[in-house]
């Protein structure tokens, strides 16, 4: 079902349930479709389990006014997370949806009784949840939009885009495969004509897009997970992975040990409290500044060219504090360290 199917099927529902109940032909022409269109609607409604009402005697349609998102039992746990996490959950960050969903669940706790309504409003006061920050896209919006109706409808999108790559604004023709939100900012997978194949996208970044009057398929067999494969984050070379071992100081093994950095994470405590880190990994751009967040307490015991990167980038870190002019590097990644590939 397209998303213009969706969006009238909705408009349709909505008009039942303001009314006193309206006949086919008025319900066509409030919600801008054919009348044949409309008992088609309403035979998918009626299939979907809407409870739709026929007078014979005046030939008007229409369903019970609570049916639509009735009052729901939950528990007080249930309450509870949902008011914790959308009252203080991407509160003045944005996150993703968090308008969305604070406004559905202002609309949910109307509908519980009002003790169970009081409780849980008083203790999500005292529960607090934090996020790191966030790409608000803002003024990016509309490109989001389009996006989503790219995927929808199926439709190729031009557009330009800002590269951290190539250095310069691209311009490509691509086919979204997978829109997602990653601890920062959002992001869109497809086929990029410019490239001849997958690539990642932060959505900011593009400068503008246009939906093009052509049609694509999205492979069978994507899936994000398998798309990103052993992706320390979101960066994936096209190298084969590689086994990884750091070791991390006692002063920091613990606070290592408490988190699941990467999905294939292996932990070897030694007899000194120090901790092997031990992951398979696909490409390095992304765990070197792991690493190197660490400072002296980490150090690459193997594969040797992970710990000839990392090094290489101390010792520009140490070439920057040494001089006196406080000059940056021309681009990140230059000098005796490797290019870091942004996308």
């Amino acid at each position: 079902m397209n998303l213009k199917r969706i969006t009238r099927l909705l408009q349709l529902l909505q008009t039942l349930q303001a009314g006193q109940g309206e006949n086919a032909d008025a319900l066509a022409k409030a919600c801008g479709m054919s009348r044949r269109t409309a008992f088609r609607d309403l035979e998918t409604l009626r299939e979907a389990g809407v409870p739709l009402h026929f007078d014979k005697t005046s030939g008007r349609y229409s369903i019970e006014a609570e049916y639509f998102l009735r009052p729901t039992n939950f528990s007080f746990d249930e309450a509870l997370s949902i008011v914790a996490l959308t009252s203080d959950l991407g509160a003045g960050t944005e996150a993703p949806f968090f308008g969305a969903a604070r406004s559905a669940a202002l609309k949910i706790q109307g509908t519980l009784a009002a003790d169970l309504r009081k409780e849980v409003q008083q203790l999500g006061r005292y529960i607090s949840i934090r996020l790191n920050a966030l790409d608000q896209l803002k003024g990016s919006e509309a490109v989001y939009a389009r996006l989503v109706e790219s995927l929808a409808e199926r439709q190729v999108a031009q557009i330009r885009y800002q590269s951290l790559t190539e250095w310069e604004v691209i311009e490509t023709k691509l086919r979204p495969y997978q829109l997602f939100f990653d601890r920062h900012a959002w992001y869109v997978i497809g086929r990029s004509s410019l490239h001849s194949g997958p690539r990642t996208f932060n959505v900011s970044r593009i400068l503008n897009i246009e939906l093009l009057d052509q049609k694509y398929s999205r492979p069978r067999g994507f899936s994000l997970a398998r798309y990103l494969g052993n992706a320390w984050n979101i960066m994936r070379d096209l190298a084969p992975d590689e086994q990884v071992t750091i070791r991390f100081a006692k002063i920091v093994a613990t606070n290592v040990s408490e988190v699941k950095w990467h999905k294939t994470q292996r932990l070897e405590w030694r007899a000194d409290g120090s901790l092997d880190f031990h992951a398979r990994v696909s490409g390095f751009s992304e765990i070197i500044w792991w690493i190197l967040g660490y400072g002296e307490h980490a150090v690459v015991l193997r594969p040797a060219k992970l710990r000839k990167q990392v090094a290489a980038r101390a010792e520009n870190v140490c070439k920057i504090y040494a001089r006196d002019d406080n000059q940056l590097p021309a681009r990140p990644g230059t000098g005796a360290g490797a290019r870091v590939k942004q996308r």
